[in-house]
């Protein structure tokens, strides 16, 4: 979290001023404490006291800023989209649920837009912030749904490797899609499994091992 910063001024306006420009941000968008209001003093200005106050960007909750982000993409899309939000603090993620009338739209081939959604999402929350949270997006269960897809997919490629003693190569995958093939393959018997290529074309090779 930013912390105060002390700013003068021969007013607090002027004060303020001084903070604006050095945070970047207008006024408004800045939170301060009055610790001198400032006088003009006497004849000529003597004994004049410069204001002094304490500053800082306002701080944004992490849902403020992923709901704002995500809000304008929506907007910019034409979609009418609902979002439920839950901040999970002690594993500083937040997660995020996507629910509307065209799901299958922010979802994607493959889940690539609601990647892209959560990549970018992410991108966003934690510009500027000094504590990495990590942002999960999730519309109609699809996560897990694909991931018992993947899953399914795995035991069964490795079970024609295993008949056939022949290497099998999957289609190209994320990396989160990636590592749910390597772990469901992990402790299976006479397989093992590495990832081949270049993004975006890297993918998962199933081989057979005799022992």
């Amino acid at each position: 979290m930013e912390e105060f910063k002390e700013y003068t001024g021969k007013t607090v306006d002027d004060a303020l001023t001084a903070a604006s420009v050095e945070l970047g941000v207008p006024s408004d968008e800045i939170e301060y404490d009055i610790l001198e209001k400032g006088s003009t003093g006497g004849l000529f200005g003597i004994g004049s006291k410069n204001a002094v106050i304490n500053a800082r960007k306002k701080q944004t909750s992490c849902e403020d800023v992923a709901r704002n982000f995500l809000d304008d993409v929506f907007d910019k899309m034409g979609l009418d989209v609902d979002l439920e939000m839950l901040y999970n603090d002690e594993e500083n993620c937040l997660s995020i649920n996507m629910s509307g009338d065209k799901m299958g739209i922010l979802i994607g081939k493959r889940g690539q837009t609601l990647d892209s959604l959560q990549y970018l999402t992410n991108l966003v929350v934690n510009k500027g912030s000094d504590d990495y949270i990590r942002v999960k997006i999730d519309t109609e269960d699809y996560r897990h749904r694909r991931e018992e897809t993947l899953e399914n997919l795995a035991r069964n490629v490795a079970s024609r490797v295993r008949r056939s003693r022949r290497s099998v190569s999957l289609e190209p995958m994320n990396p989160y899609e990636r590592r749910i093939i390597h772990s469901a393959l992990q402790d299976v018997d006479h397989v093992t499994t590495h990832s081949e290529g270049e993004e975006p074309y890297r993918h998962v090779v199933i081989d057979y091992v005799r022992s």
